[in-house]
C-alpha cells in the first residue's frame, strides 16, 4: 500500500494586530479554491483560553496552551492535505519571554515548529486595533517581532515575510506557499492559472523546486519591501 503523503503544514506568525487571523482563514479558503485539496485552518488556541477563562494565562499555564496548539495541528494533518495554522509554538515561546521574562520554552517550541513546512511572518505594517484580552497594546508588537525573528534564526527556521495590506497581503502569502503546494503534487494536477500569485509577487525569489517535508527560508533579497529594509536599518542603526 502507497504510504499516505504528508500534509503541506503552512504556519503564520507575527506580533498582535498584523492580521495573523484574518490571513490564515483568508489563506486556507484560497488554497481549498484554487488547488481543490482539503485544507483545514486550525484556529488560535490562546484567544479561545482567554475567551473561556476571562483571562490572560499564568506562566505556569503556557506549556499547556503551546502542546494544546499542535495537538490541533497535528489532529488536521490526519484528515487534510493541507494545514493553516494561525500561530504555533513559537508564539507561546515568545510570549512567554516578554510577558515572564521565561526563555524554558524556546526549545521545545522549536522542535514543535519543526513539522511546519512553510513560516509566514506577518509584518508590522497594518495598524495596531485593539481586540481584547489579547492586546497589550502598540508598543509591544517590535519587541515581539524582534524575538520571534531571533528564535527562528537561532534555530534555523526559515520564514518568509508577508506585507501589504488587503488582498495583497493574501497575494503575497499566496506567492510563497505555491510552490510548496506545487511540490506536494503532480503538476497536471493543478491548473496553470489556478493563482495569479504563482507568477510575481514578493517571493518570486522562492525556488519552486522544494520537496515536500522541507522548509523554505525567504531568499529573494531584491523583493525586500521598502518597510522591512527601513525597520531593519532602524534595528542596526
Amino acid at each position: 500500500m502507497k504510504a499516505r503523503t504528508p500534509p503541506l503544514m503552512v504556519a503564520i506568525v507575527g506580533a498582535e494586530s498584523t492580521g495573523k487571523t484574518t490571513l490564515a482563514a483568508a489563506l486556507a479558503a484560497r488554497l481549498a479554491q484554487d488547488s481543490g485539496r482539503r485544507v483545514a485552518w486550525v484556529p488560535e488556541v490562546l484567544r479561545e483560553w482567554c475567551e473561556h477563562t476571562g483571562r490572560t494565562p499564568l506562566v505556569h499555564e503556557q506549556a499547556s496552551i503551546m502542546r494544546a496548539q499542535h495537538e490541533r495541528l497535528n489532529a488536521a494533518a490526519e484528515t487534510h492535505e493541507v494545514v493553516v495554522c494561525d500561530t504555533t509554538a513559537l508564539m507561546t515561546a515568545v510570549y512567554s519571554r516578554i510577558v515572564f521574562g521565561d526563555r524554558s520554552l524556546d526549545e521545545r517550541a522549536a522542535v514543535l515548529h519543526r513539522r511546519v513546512n512553510l513560516t509566514l511572518l506577518t509584518a508590522l505594517d497594518l495598524p495596531w486595533v485593539p481586540d481584547g484580552l489579547q492586546r497589550d497594546g502598540p508598543q509591544v508588537r517590535e519587541p515581539v517581532d524582534n524575538a520571534l525573528r531571533e528564535l527562528m534564526n537561532r534555530h534555523d527556521i526559515g520564514y518568509a515575510i508577508v506585507a501589504g495590506s488587503g488582498d495583497t497581503r493574501l497575494n503575497n502569502a499566496l506567492a510563497a506557499t505555491w510552490p510548496l503546494l506545487h511540490a506536494h503534487e503532480a503538476p497536471a494536477a493543478l491548473p496553470a492559472d489556478a493563482s495569479p500569485a504563482r507568477r510575481g509577487g514578493l517571493f518570486t525569489g522562492l525556488s519552486p523546486g522544494v520537496s515536500p517535508g522541507a522548509t523554505t527560508r525567504w531568499s529573494c533579497e531584491c523583493c525586500v519591501p521598502a518597510y522591512e529594509r527601513a525597520l531593519q536599518r532602524s534595528r542596526s542603526g
